[in-house]
């Protein structure tokens, strides 16, 4: 697996804006197998060719974190993860100073939340036998997600962010579909300019949508089952883009998950909705997505096993060498890289 030390200073501490630069002004590093390019992410359109097919991810940022107040009077941080089928919530209980998940949690703890809904936490998610980070909880009175977060909730955000930022901060220009606990970040830097200049050249964009959970920033954990939908044009344009020979490119590591669910041992893409709880790796490597536009994860994070599964091991450490070596920028407000193993 890809090892790699973050050099002090790496980590993005705002989003560009703040620092007077539009969003496709971060920088992109293009990595195939004759070199590595370093450009802008305005440039992405120039990167890729006539024919080749980008599909994102439409999910919207939800304001997925609550305030909530323990037994014993503290002031706690609850990530909500996800709604599952039975309107119960997964959730991440924080330490006081939000500085990772509270592993010491009891079944059957209660919290109280805004407006008067208290929280149980039943049972560990997504083994009942094991609590661990995420935990299956119920509110009472029952309330339906999107609506409470969206009156009681603000934007997560971990130690590395200098400042709270506005929830418009972690919404990609194309998201229509609330739902996911964190922003699907690599969709980020998109802007209209580069949207239109993608269709101009004749590289289509189509959507899915997988609402993302919250992450393991501290304990490094793969991503638990998450909820998705790859809708039939799509699964159709991407089956024939390969059979073209042409790029499948998978914007971020939400949207290579969905597709390679989608997509059967004979290589063909289908319409499909549900929970996903694929881990791409070594052994499972990508069947669909042929290029990834994505961020910049951290050592040990387990998106780097799904970034071998697309471009190979070698290419994506040399890449990270080539980011570290080129002072880029890590995280949901950091720069890009573009695989075309």
């Amino acid at each position: 697996m890809t090892t790699f030390a973050l050099p002090p200073g790496a980590e993005a501490t705002a989003p560009p804006e703040w620092h007077g630069l539009a969003r496709d002004e971060v920088r992109l590093l293009a990595v195939r197998r004759d070199g590595l390019t370093s450009t802008r992410f305005r440039e992405l359109p120039e990167l890729l060719e006539p024919g080749d097919l980008v599909v994102v991810n439409t999910s919207a940022t939800l304001p997925a974190r609550l305030d909530a107040r323990r037994a014993d009077g503290v002031v706690v941080p609850v990530h909500w993860s996800t709604e599952l089928d039975d309107g119960d919530w997964a959730v991440e209980l924080r330490r006081p100073d939000n500085d990772g998940p509270d592993l010491g949690i009891e079944p059957g703890s209660v919290v109280e939340l805004p407006g008067g809904v208290r929280l149980t936490l039943l049972a560990g998610h997504p083994d009942p036998a094991r609590p661990g980070r995420l935990w299956r909880a119920r509110t009472d009175p029952l309330v339906a997600a999107v609506s409470y977060l969206t009156r009681h909730g603000r934007p997560i955000g971990y130690g590395y962010l200098r400042d709270t930022f506005p929830l418009a901060a972690f919404q990609n220009t194309y998201a229509t579909a609330p739902g996911s606990a964190e922003m699907a970040s690599a969709g980020r830097p998109f802007t209209d300019r580069v949207l239109v200049r993608l269709l101009a050249r004749g590289i289509p964009v189509v959507p899915l949508v997988l609402h993302a959970g919250v992450s393991s920033p501290e304990l490094h954990e793969p991503p638990y089952a998450e909820r998705f939908a790859v809708p039939e044009v799509t699964a159709r344009l991407v089956t024939s883009t390969r059979h073209a020979g042409r790029r499948v490119v998978a914007v971020g590591t939400t949207v290579t998950r969905a597709l390679e669910t989608a997509t059967d041992d004979d290589g063909v893409t289908r319409a499909t909705a549900g929970w996903t709880d694929l881990v791409l790796g070594p052994d499972r490597p990508a069947r669909a997505v042929t290029g990834l536009v994505t961020g910049l994860h951290v050592p040990e994070a387990s998106h780097l096993r799904l970034l071998e599964a697309v471009a190979g091991a070698d290419l994506v450490d040399a890449a990270y060498r080539a980011a570290v070596a080129g002072h880029y920028l890590w995280h949901e407000f950091g720069d890009s890289m573009l695989f075309l193993p």
